[in-house]
């Protein structure tokens, strides 16, 4: 695996840590690849059951190499595949892996960087952090699936507002407008990050798999559709190893230690 990219599985979590810092992590073509490959690993693997997307350096992630976009366009080779063959897979693998991912925003997210960030499903960000589009600015459009996530997370409205007048988005107003679910001084994000992902790595793994399913099929699905998914997902939930230990516990009154199935 190449070094821009680092892996590694500890009691059940996995840590993906972007590691470009002099280059503010930017998405040269080798650390794509590396971060759509990890991610898939980390999906298929069993034995992880959350993952913590985080980075080196004072920045997240800055989203495309521009340096590395310029030279291919110089030499006229086509650049806007990267989208199908990195971009999509990797926000494909972080929005539908059957397990809970944490992104930890040590630094300013743009682009591609604050794409996988949106698709995460928790994101707790350093008060020194900022998020921006920033596709407009380089006349381009949303990809790495900003035009799904942002929406569902600040409304329609404001991801136009986001989307069409990119700007850094300091740590309090993504708080505040639904990006960041918790900011924290970013002498204690990588701790903080940590626990928070290593508390979901200890849960009900299955639970968490069918409510980012039933959230998901629920934002673009009928009330009536949603109820039957709410079903089929709740009778599947039931079945499993964790909601018997989990009433176990409760019954002998004590904290319930799940295995993930």
């Amino acid at each position: 695996m190449a070094d821009t990219v680092l892996y590694d599985v500890t009691d059940g979590l996995a840590t993906v840590t972007l590691n470009r810092p002099d280059a503010m992590n930017a998405l040269d073509i080798e650390t794509k690849i590396a971060l759509r490959d990890v991610l898939g690993e980390a999906g298929a693997d069993p034995a992880v059951r959350a993952v913590l997307l985080t980075a080196t350096g004072r920045a997240f992630c800055v989203g495309q190499d521009l340096k590395e976009h310029v030279e291919l366009l110089a030499r006229a080779e086509s650049v806007m595949s990267t989208v199908k063959e990195h971009y999509n897979p990797i926000v494909t693998a972080i929005t539908g892996m059957r397990k809970p991912v944490v992104a930890g925003v040590n630094g300013v997210a743009a682009g591609a960087g604050a794409g996988f960030a949106f698709a995460a499903d928790y994101r707790v960000v350093a008060d020194t952090a900022a998020f921006n589009t920033s596709f407009a600015g380089v006349a381009l459009t949303a990809d790495s699936g900003v035009s799904w996530t942002l929406p569902r997370l600040v409304g329609h409205s404001r991801a136009s507002d986001l989307l069409l007048f990119p700007r850094n988005v300091p740590a309090q107003e993504a708080y505040e407008l639904g990006i960041a679910n918790k900011v924290v001084p970013a002498a204690e994000l990588a701790a903080e990050a940590a626990a928070v992902a290593r508390r979901l790595a200890e849960g009900p793994t299955a639970a968490y798999a069918a409510l980012k399913e039933s959230l998901a099929y629920g934002a673009d699905h009928s009330l009536a559709q949603s109820l039957a998914k709410e079903d089929e997902l709740q009778a599947r939930a039931g079945a499993s190893e964790d909601h018997r230990i989990a009433v176990d516990a409760f019954l002998k009154k004590q904290k319930p230690e799940f295995v993930g199935r």
